[in-house]
């Protein structure tokens, strides 16, 4: 599976700074607006609950999806389109957006869709990211780590138009290879191939039925 064409080149992953992620169609995002450079904008209706002392669960926060144009619509500032911006760059959007309304305003915008699928060895498995510094040990303990079946050596990740090749088989290895994980990633981990087991898994169903007809037969003869 993913194998490459003859003489390409795989790209090894040594060390490599975490990339502000991109914001594409169909993201979800969560946005907090502060003021006063960061004083907490706060819901008069949540304060008054809290005052009340009562235990009360916080509402859910409320997610923006951005839809098949690149625009995401938010409260009071309305449509923006943050296709293509970096979370960076989207905060400052927005910033300037909420400046009409809130002085010194402060956005910390996040995007709730984060996921990387798992290939190979472990399974087919998708994996939520709940934090920004995932790597790619971490995202393989998640979906139940390597066992005998993995082989280690030859993990592959699938980046865009990009592979990379990690070797998390020895210490030095794993020093070198384990990357961050970003957003969209594909994680391949080639299985150890057992040929034998493989065929009896394959060519089972085929010997039972041989074996049972077989054994009808000598029953029969042995009747007659």
């Amino acid at each position: 599976m993913f194998q490459l064409p003859e003489g390409t080149q795989l790209d090894q992953q040594i060390d490599i700074a975490e990339k502000s992620y991109v914001i594409q169609k169909y993201d979800y995002l969560e946005i907090d607006v502060f003021t006063n450079k960061g004083e907490r904008i706060i819901d008069p209706e949540a304060t008054s609950v809290s005052e009340q002392g009562r235990g009360t669960v916080p509402p859910t926060k409320p997610t923006y999806v951005v839809d098949a144009n690149g625009i995401s619509k938010f409260p009071m500032v309305g449509e923006i389109k943050l296709d293509g911006l970096t979370i960076r760059q989207a905060e400052e959007l927005l910033q300037q957006a909420y400046a009409k309304y809130y002085e010194d305003a402060y956005a910390v915008l996040r995007y709730t869709n984060k996921r990387v699928i798992v290939l190979g060895a472990p399974g087919g498995q998708v994996i939520p990211l709940t934090n920004e510094n995932v790597r790619l040990a971490e995202v393989l303990a998640l979906a139940t780590g390597l066992n005998n079946d993995a082989k280690a050596h030859n993990i592959r990740v699938l980046r865009g138009d990009k592979v990379f090749v990690a070797d998390l088989s020895t210490f030095d290895g794993y020093v070198k290879n384990n990357m961050p994980i970003q957003s969209g990633d594909i994680v391949y981990v080639e299985p150890v191939r057992r040929p034998f087991t493989e065929s009896l898994r394959d060519y089972g169903p085929i010997l039972t039925i041989v074996t049972s007809l077989t054994t009808l037969i000598i029953v029969i003869f042995e009747l007659r």
